[in-house]
């Protein structure tokens, strides 16, 4: 019997798909796995994201994206598989898939924030200080329910053939492994972020 996962096509995300992502991501935040993403800021950002599409009924069972933060960082987000396709290898395929776009941009580092640990260290991950990563990662923290007591596990991977960024900070300003700036920054009991102290 064939593999269903393995017959899944993977492929740069559609603007139509995005009812779907929508469906599927929000499945993933009712279970507290990640934040809810809109349909606008699936639009606007559609470009970052790949999808796992049956090849037999053309429904979207998952999805996964790449934004870009740095020079030489970028990030694992919002991946999803609906609850029909968990555990066949098609978060992996689309990990891979995402990792494969950040080699071909010549992004060095990718980072996740995750509950998944053993999953993404699977993938070559390692777990970094959430602390210690620059404050642009939190941009989505304000909205957070969790925003005061973040449970998330941060993990990067460093692809070490592809050479740091040309402009970027030295290796080893911040986290050992990232290079992009790191700012100090804190959220207070208002939701608001302060930089500095």
């Amino acid at each position: 019997m064939p593999d269903a996962a393995a017959e899944t096509i993977l492929r740069p995300a559609r603007a139509a798909d995005v009812p779907a992502m929508a469906a599927i991501v929000a499945d993933s935040a009712e279970l507290g796995l990640m934040l809810p993403k809109s349909h606008a800021t699936l639009y606007e950002k559609l470009r970052n994201y790949v999808v796992a599409e049956d090849p037999h009924t053309g429904e979207i069972v998952g999805l996964c994206g790449l934004s870009i933060i740095w020079a030489d960082l970028g990030e694992v987000v919002s991946l999803a598989v609906t609850p029909a396709a968990r555990g066949r290898g098609l978060g992996a395929r689309l990990v891979d898939a995402v990792l494969a776009d950040a080699d071909g941009l010549g992004i060095r580092r990718v980072m996740s924030l995750t509950y998944e640990q053993r999953f993404f260290e699977r993938l070559g991950f390692s777990v970094v200080d959430r602390q210690k990563l620059p404050m642009k990662v939190w941009a989505e923290c304000v909205a957070c329910p969790k925003k005061h007591a973040c449970d998330e596990i941060a993990m990067i991977r460093v692809n070490a053939s592809i050479p740091p960024a040309v402009g970027s900070p030295a290796p080893g300003v911040g986290v050992p492994g990232l290079s992009a700036p790191v700012v100090t920054a804190r959220l207070t009991r208002d939701g608001s972020v302060m930089v500095g102290g």
